[in-house]
């Protein structure tokens, strides 16, 4: 394992490979490279997670069959689509399928840069939603059936008696599941409660 962001670069052209490992070698990252989709999907259940600087225009395989591949297999792994050729269908069509950003060659280090450090923060975002859904569904692990069915009410945005109605409970019943679940979660405001509920997918 290395400490530094590992780049994978997809691209047939030599070149671009040399030029682009080069270049973000240089700049503090870590670099493998793949002269084509299929080797690199070949490989991607052992690949170290990383952010993907993916080719469009490939022979065999090209770089959206790649992405969708991705995709389909469940890799999450961030992609930056290069292209040689300022194809603006291309371009919404990687953006649909959860591409970062979409670059033109000869791209600008700069613009390489922001990219792949815009690529890792998502890396990062998702990382920090997964860690507070799991942290979610350990905190709501203490609340009964019942106090998760009126916190389930309360994500949706229902009012008290609207709960109870569903529930076919009393409002003050549900008042008392309401301050029970907020003083098993640790929480002292509504909102709290709601961000601990959201985080763990309820109120959807």
């Amino acid at each position: 394992m290395t400490d530094r962001k590992l780049i994978h670069i997809v691209d047939d052209e030599d070149a671009v490979r040399r030029s682009a490992s080069f270049m973000l070698k240089t700049s503090g990252y870590a670099v493998e490279t793949w002269a084509s989709g299929a080797a690199f999907l070949k490989d991607i259940r052992h690949a170290e997670h990383g952010c993907v600087l993916l080719d469009v225009r490939m022979p065999e395989m090209d770089g959206l069959e790649v992405q969708q591949q991705l995709g389909e297999r469940g890799i999450t792994m961030p992609v930056i689509i290069l292209t040689g050729h300022g194809d603006v269908s291309i371009a919404v069509r990687a953006m649909k399928m959860g591409a970062v950003e979409f670059i033109e060659k000869p791209f600008e280090k700069s613009v390489l840069i922001s990219a792949i450090e815009a690529a890792f923060d998502r890396i990062a975002a998702a990382d920090g939603v997964a860690t507070r859904a799991a942290e979610a569904h350990r905190i709501l692990g203490a609340l009964t059936p019942r106090e998760r069915d009126v916190l389930e009410g309360l994500a949706q945005g229902l009012p008290n008696k609207t709960i109870a109605f569903d529930l076919g409970i009393s409002p003050r019943t549900v008042e008392v599941h309401r301050a029970n679940l907020m003083t098993k979660l640790d929480v002292r405001s509504l909102s709290d409660a709601l961000r601990i509920a959201f985080a763990a997918g309820m109120g959807v």
